[in-house]
């Protein structure tokens, strides 16, 4: 069940025709983009990192070390956020004031709990794949010890629990014709692979690099 409070954050009060409503457009902004910054409360102080995440159905998987403290702390159920942007240009308008971006942006609001065993092992192929997509047939599973040194979380993504606000075109007001205004396009671009300096000659890319290559922005 949604809380008041968190039914409170997710209500946008300024500019609210720029909030979106249905689940799709969330899942949108969050398939492309494949980081995003978590933040929680630790001993009452902020504690906010930039994390690999995916999506997986009606929840959200993420990993990191076991030895992280403040980490552990949030799988144990403290409150968290999860939020993700793209910068999608600079909207130049004929004042600074009048200038604004266009953006896509998404907060998921929650508790992250652990998972273990076998679906532990399948959730972190899951996000490993998300990212290179069928990477985990090329390489040699995950040892016990890896496995023990790397903690998986989800966070479920509940209805009324999450915000999506989306901003696209040109300066919202004409401005003074004799002033140049418009939009500076932005993106993420993917370069061609770099091998390891200590990679044999002639090791051919693999599917999994190609597939990323291939497929960013939009997974």
């Amino acid at each position: 069940m949604t809380s008041s409070s968190q039914q409170h954050q997710t209500e946008l009060t300024r500019k609210p025709d720029r909030g979106r409503q249905d689940r799709a457009d969330l899942d949108v902004v969050l398939d492309a983009m494949p980081v995003g910054t978590l933040s929680t409360v630790v001993d009452g102080r902020p504690w906010v990192v930039p994390m690999l995440f995916c999506r997986d159905g009606d929840r959200l998987l993420l990993h990191g070390s076991t030895g992280a403290g403040a980490l552990r702390h949030v799988a144990a159920g403290s409150p968290a956020a999860l939020s993700v942007v793209h910068l999608d240009g600079i909207v130049v308008a004929d004042s600074t004031f009048e200038s604004s971006a266009n953006y896509r942006s998404a907060v998921v609001y929650g508790s992250l709990s652990p998972i273990e065993g076998d679906e532990k092992d399948a959730g972190l192929r899951k996000l490993s794949d998300a990212i290179l997509p069928g990477r985990t047939t090329e390489v040699r599973p995950s040892t016990g010890k890896e496995l023990a040194a790397t903690l998986a979380m989800s966070m479920p993504i509940v209805e009324g629990s999450w915000m999506v606000k989306t901003r696209s075109g040109p300066p919202s007001e004409p401005g003074d014709p004799n002033v140049w205004e418009g939009v500076v396009p932005l993106g993420l671009t993917v370069g061609p692979p770099e091998p390891a300096p200590w990679l044999s000659a002639g090791v051919p890319v693999p599917a999994s690099v190609r597939a990323l290559a291939d497929g960013w922005p939009a997974r």
